[in-house]
């Protein structure tokens, strides 16, 4: 198993981690780094500070329970919904690919997608704010016409990483597409 440092589109450490199970399936993990305790800590007091401010100008105990609770209801959203810890391409050459993600607080979503609906596997690219930034997609065939793209599925959504780890991603994808196509 080969584990490289890379960085997102923000300049932020990834790694990738890449696993040939055969010549025929690969799979390749794309890690965020965990999320930052002191950065916790500066938006937990930041929201306590403001609410005992309102409470102390108001002494209405309401804003601090509801403050307190705010701050627990949003934090436990961010780790179940946003906060993705790793995501996973595997392609297994007849079979075809699947695309996991791992979030913070264990949860885990997976998609499949049938190598008879994969038409190719692309480096796109798309104006984000100021910048082009590169992403890895899969064409999906449509399926009343042969030579026609029915739709896009983005890898790598939360990690976002830089063109220099999507080229080594797609160069060993392009490997497996070719032997059995």
């Amino acid at each position: 198993m080969e584990d490289e440092a890379f960085s997102n589109i923000s300049g932020k450490p990834i790694s990738l981690a890449c696993q040939n199970h055969s010549s025929f399936c690969r799979e390749f993990t794309v890690s965020s780094p965990k999320m930052s305790i002191g950065k916790v800590m500066v938006y937990t007091c930041s929201v306590w500070l403001l609410a005992y401010a309102m409470f102390f100008f108001t002494q209405n105990t309401a804003v601090l329970s509801s403050a307190i609770l705010i701050t627990l209801a949003g934090m436990m959203l961010h780790i179940h919904f946003v906060k993705v810890d790793h995501e996973t391409l595997l392609v297994i050459g007849s079979l075809g690919i699947q695309v996991s993600s791992s979030y913070a607080s264990g949860r885990e979503v997976t998609t499949f997608i049938e190598m008879s609906r994969i038409k190719d596997i692309v480096i796109n690219e798309a104006v984000y704010l100021h910048q082009i930034i590169y992403y890895l997609c899969v064409l999906l065939k449509e399926p009343s016409e042969p030579n026609g793209v029915s739709s896009v599925v983005t890898l790598f959504q939360s990690s976002k990483p830089r063109l220099n780890c999507l080229v080594k991603v797609y160069k060993s994808c392009q490997e497996i597409l070719s032997t059995c196509q």
